[in-house]
């Protein structure tokens, strides 16, 4: 695929809302949509059995605990540009999966050590970081695998489709291993975790041989250095993606120190009983699914990228209804957030998504999407550990309304002019 224009024409993004019914026979992408629910049940599994453990079997405090979740993301963070590269030339089928079978002995090796009677902390925090790393490679690789799989007017589609496979593991893999926690306990139930990994292997295996294809040819590859070069020029030198990565992580920052506030937020401050808190974490399910349906129409109605537009300054301002909530009426506020901020965001994610592939060369898909994944969980932990630390001198609604006003502001950014040059104005 060569470098589309700096924006994807509106063409190519209405053709984009290819019907369900034209890829529901397409072998390889149901494949992949199986992959991704198997995935995302697998790792629901995985950290809900892991910060299980280590809080109530091995004694982990507050910052114990934190430590396990920041592993799981540090990996990815620093690790992405370079599994961006291993996309790019490696083959891509057996890439992916020899990271899902390491998926299956990394994760399995707690319920071995816990019968030993060898299972300790560090062991947990190894998991977790060795786990992230083979997470995050992965997405990089399905990312730069689908464009291979579907063509570039079913890419829309095709994410929107991924999306929901995603989101019914994340609704049903928590409530699967709470179930089996409470049943067998925490270390037995990551069995669960790792049969769902073998499923995920399996799956990848039965995707087409041409994906073994590198798709970068070794006749073109240089020293890896000037590989990582050439994806990051690719992500400086198109205004959009630019703008897709500063937006995505400015917001990230935002709302990642409004989720690290939520919980204790809404229970301690506004005293929200724990049925109330229930249905409005089940409202973001609900949103999300429901922004899975609309991404396809919605984007192809008013034009790609304009969609990424609208759907992240909505998605910021969503975020001023949680310290509104501090001035009453408490439950309705932050339903009516989760359920605005679960819309938009789904909706922004798979146009942004969209939009990478569609402007990204067919022999660098891997090092884009490893740039942008790179910048976007960065910026998590730090929001949330910033947030933390921030609620305790200032309290929680002042740091929540001016994380608020971080996400606003950078996604704000999507609006700024476009020189003809393609350098920001």
């Amino acid at each position: 695929m060569t470098s589309s224009p700096t924006r994807p024409s509106s063409t190519a993004t209405d053709r984009a809302g290819t019907p369900w019914s034209a890829l529901r026979r397409h072998r390889p992408f149901l494949l992949l949509c199986g992959e991704q629910a198997a995935s995302s049940v697998g790792r629901q599994i995985t950290a809900l059995a892991l910060a299980l453990l280590a809080v109530t079997r091995l004694d982990a405090g507050p910052f114990g605990a934190s430590a396990l979740l920041a592993l799981t993301y540090l990996p990815g963070a620093v690790l992405s540009p370079l599994a961006g590269v291993l996309a790019d030339r490696a083959r891509l089928r057996t890439l992916t999966v020899t990271l899902t079978s390491l998926q299956v002995v990394v994760v399995g090796s707690v319920p071995l050590a816990g019968a030993l009677g060898r299972l300790g902390l560090p062991h947990l925090y190894a998991v977790a970081a060795l786990s992230g790393a083979l997470t995050w490679t992965l997405s990089v690789a399905l990312q730069a695998a689908l464009p291979r799989v579907v063509r570039p007017e079913q890419l829309l589609t095709g994410n929107s489709a991924l999306t929901g496979a995603r989101t019914a593991g994340q609704i049903g893999g928590p409530a699967l291993g709470g179930v089996l926690v409470a049943l067998v306990g925490a270390s037995p139930a990551l069995l669960a975790g790792s049969a769902a990994y073998a499923v995920e292997a399996v799956l990848l295996f039965a995707l087409p041989a041409s994906l073994n294809r590198p798709a970068e040819p070794t006749r073109r590859r240089g020293p890896r250095l000037a590989a990582l070069r050439e994806g990051l020029a690719v992500v400086r030198t198109e205004p959009v993606l630019r703008r897709q990565v500063l937006a995505g992580a400015g917001f990230n920052l935002g709302s990642g120190a409004a989720d690290a506030l939520f919980v204790v937020y809404a229970s301690r401050e506004l005293s929200l009983p724990a049925w109330q808190l229930g249905l409005v974490y089940a409202a973001f399910s609900v949103a999300t699914v429901a922004g899975v349906l609309l991404a396809g129409r919605f984007a192809t109605s008013i034009e790609l990228y304009r969609a990424t537009r609208i759907c992240a300054v909505v998605a910021a301002l969503a975020i001023f209804l949680v310290p509104a909530a501090s001035l009453g009426l408490a439950f309705p506020a932050l339903l009516a957030y989760q359920l605005l901020f679960g819309i938009t965001a789904t909706v922004w994610a798979i146009s942004m998504t969209t939009t990478q592939q569609l402007i990204a060369p067919q022999h660098l898909q891997g090092r884009v999407a490893g740039f942008a994944q790179a910048a976007l969980l960065t910026t998590v932990p730090v929001g949330a550990l910033s947030g933390g630390a921030l609620a305790g001198r200032l309290g929680n609604v002042p740091v929540l309304t001016g994380a608020a006003a971080t996400a606003l502001l950078a996604a704000s950014c999507f609006w700024l002019p476009v020189r003809p040059s393609g350098r920001d104005a």
